[in-house]
């Protein structure tokens, strides 16, 4: 009997009732009969006119391989960056959350928009953050904690960028049950942050952060309306910088075991590949603790 080129070994043939088909004619994967989906794929085989198959049995054996490949479960990162202000931390973010589509929550960011609501917490925080401290836990922790709660946090994983900045703050944080799996430290010598402090500029109508020498604006345009935050001037970002130096380590004490440190004066490509290169180790070990778990 002439052997079928589109048959595998696993199928049993017994004799043709009419003259076989073409190759042309087997329309094993059409449309019809090839499914996919974002979590499952299966394969099955159209009955040919004097075949009979008994693959059924392992074509749902290599469905379920399939389907436990692609819908490996993820658990969510949960990661923390710091640094001094200046230090990358936002370019940083924008890169970690394009790649690991991560909830990206900055403190300070938590901060402004109630600076510039006006609210009571936002008059209080204003007077510390022009002085150059850091304003008070109390103020802080409950606006980051319900901001973790949140369901895409939970769902995706979360970035905290600029928290915490103090012990206290870690320490109330792990508190309400949030732990980073990665602690991740952008340093920087001074004079660079000095530096790039006192040259940025922001663009009211993007929000997008601009340098007058290292990064200038595009057109004359949106240079006349570029602003200076009240606090990005060197006597104000050297007290900051004092600030930041003297509670860093405090905080780096609680994640010593997570900590990943990294030269932020390098270009933010390698900054990058150096943060990236540790959060893929960090996902392909939580994956594989979670599949062992699982099995």
């Amino acid at each position: 009997m002439a052997s079928c080129p589109c048959l595998n070994s696993s199928m049993v043939l017994s004799k043709p009732k009419q003259p076989a088909a073409s190759f042309s004619s087997l329309d094993f994967l059409n449309s019809q009969h090839l499914s996919s989906s974002s979590s499952s794929l299966s394969f099955t085989a159209s009955p040919i006119s004097g075949v009979r198959c008994r693959s059924r049995k392992i074509n749902r054996r290599y469905s379920v391989q399939v389907m436990a490949s692609i819908d490996k479960p993820r658990k969510p990162l949960k990661i923390m960056i710091s640094g001094a202000p200046a230090s990358g931390k936002g370019t940083q973010c924008e890169l970690i959350t394009s790649k690991y589509n991560l909830v990206h929550v900055a403190a300070g960011d938590l901060l402004r928009a109630e600076i510039a609501a006006g609210s009571e917490n936002g008059k209080q925080a204003k007077e510390y953050m022009e002085k150059g401290q850091l304003v008070p836990d109390e103020i802080v922790v409950m606006m980051v904690k319900n901001r973790l709660s949140q369901a895409d946090a939970a769902e995706k994983g979360w970035l905290l960028d600029g928290y915490p900045r103090s012990s206290s703050q870690a320490t109330a944080l792990q508190a309400f049950g949030f732990k980073p799996d990665l602690f991740i430290l952008l340093e920087v010598p001074q004079e660079i942050l000095v530096d790039r402090v006192v040259g940025r500029r922001l663009d009211p109508v993007t929000s997008r952060i601009y340098h007058l020498t290292y990064s200038p604006p595009e057109t004359e345009e949106i240079a006349a309306r570029l602003t200076q935050r009240f606090d990005d001037t060197e006597e104000k970002v050297k007290l900051r910088l004092q600030t930041h130096n003297q509670n860093v380590e405090s905080v780096l004490s609680l994640f010593e075991d997570i900590t990943v440190k990294v030269d932020g004066s390098l270009s933010k490509e390698d900054v990058f590949a150096k943060i990236d290169s540790a959060l893929s180790n960090l996902m392909e070990q939580k994956n594989t603790t979670l599949g062992a778990a699982a099995t």
